[in-house]
């Protein structure tokens, strides 16, 4: 068992702190493996009635996953990078599909691997600290973990525009998007965790006398330019109306785009628009595993880490270079079912 997960049971609540500050709890494959042992431990154990996720200390609630090794590994052979993807989506299904409630306290960074271990919480705490993205576009990869299920199912096309721009946002706009179900100060969440430990029947309740008016949520005010410009499932076209439009907003989310791997883009539009229509999350990840296989070996995702993470000195050199260039028959390559001995399975 890692040490980068503390395991404990607090009274009837099990509890998993991430345990990685130096690299803001990011998730690699024991810290994975060592959630998922503890949560099939508590799941047949009637004295645990809930579980608690937090991290430890520092900045995070958790940063992601261990792209660097994905990248490493990705330059290789992928097989490393796969390992880590098929144990991380188990977990994320697991916690999915878990018949005990799960709380996540989202108090920090949560991007990336993070939200694929917050989302699937049946509460999740949002407070002064959360920074919520998907921000995986600038790197070449793809909102995975099952952003795919989650972003087409918040309102309008905030899924969409979260997912191209990797847009930062904060506790009071995760609280209104549904991202998150509670917001509460950080003062406040030692004595929710400990209540909660004492009285898992009381949750809900629990979390409503701890919480507090959030802030107001800037995206509402952004909300309606997002459904005009982010409309189409068209990348080419939202591009165009960004580009059309005579707002400072939309020329400096059109600059944003101009960063982005265009490859990614495409890829995620097209993912977000399946996952509308996926029947399970099974099937999602299922989905998302395929994309991810082949993804971490192609040269948008080692060349966005070289350039964002290893030299930082982000310039990374996309190829291919635009959307145009960017074609439905490269997308339907990478989107391709896996031959079933090579499929994503859940636990």
């Amino acid at each position: 068992m890692t040490n980068e997960i503390l395991s404990r049971s607090d009274d009837r609540a099990g509890h998993l702190s991430l345990n990685r500050p130096s690299a803001l709890h990011a998730l690699n494959l024991p810290m994975c493996e060592a959630m998922i042992a503890a949560l099939q431990g508590w799941a047949n154990d009637d004295a645990i009635e809930a579980i608690i996720v937090d991290h430890s200390e520092g900045r995070g609630f958790c940063a992601g996953g261990d792209i660097r090794m994905l990248a490493e590994s990705g330059a290789k052979d992928g097989k490393e990078a796969r390992a880590f993807f098929h144990t991380e989506y188990q977990l994320n299904h697991l916690m999915h599909e878990y018949d005990k409630p799960i709380v996540a306290f989202m108090d920090g960074i949560t991007m990336g691997g993070g939200v694929g271990i917050s989302q699937p919480a049946t509460y999740r705490v949002a407070t002064e600290n959360t920074r919520f993205a998907m921000p995986e576009t600038g790197i070449g990869l793809f909102p995975d973990v099952g952003g795919g299920w989650y972003l087409p199912r918040l309102e309008g096309r905030v899924g969409q525009f979260l997912a191209l721009t990797g847009a930062r946002i904060d506790g009071a706009e995760c609280l209104e998007l549904g991202l998150a179900t509670h917001y509460l100060p950080s003062e406040n969440l030692e004595e929710a965790k400990e209540r909660i430990a004492a009285n898992p029947d009381r949750i809900s309740g629990i979390l409503g006398d701890l919480s507090i008016t959030p802030p107001e949520a800037k995206v509402v005010a952004n909300i309606d330019r997002i459904n005009r410009h982010f409309a189409s499932d068209k990348y080419e076209d939202i591009l165009a109306a960004l580009e059309a439009a005579e707002s400072d907003w939309a020329h400096k989310e059109r600059d944003t785009l101009g960063t982005k791997s265009p490859q990614t883009c495409k890829l995620a539009l097209r993912q977000l628009v399946e996952g509308a229509e996926m029947p399970d999350f099974e099937s999602q990840m299922k989905q998302e595993y395929a994309i991810g296989a082949r993804v971490v070996q192609m040269h948008d995702f080692i060349e966005g880490v070289r350039a964002v993470i290893i030299d930082k000195d982000n310039a990374p050199v996309w190829d291919p270079a635009t959307p145009e260039d960017m074609t439905d028959e490269m997308l339907d390559a990478i989107f391709k079912p896996l031959p079933k001995n090579q499929e994503w399975k859940p636990l």
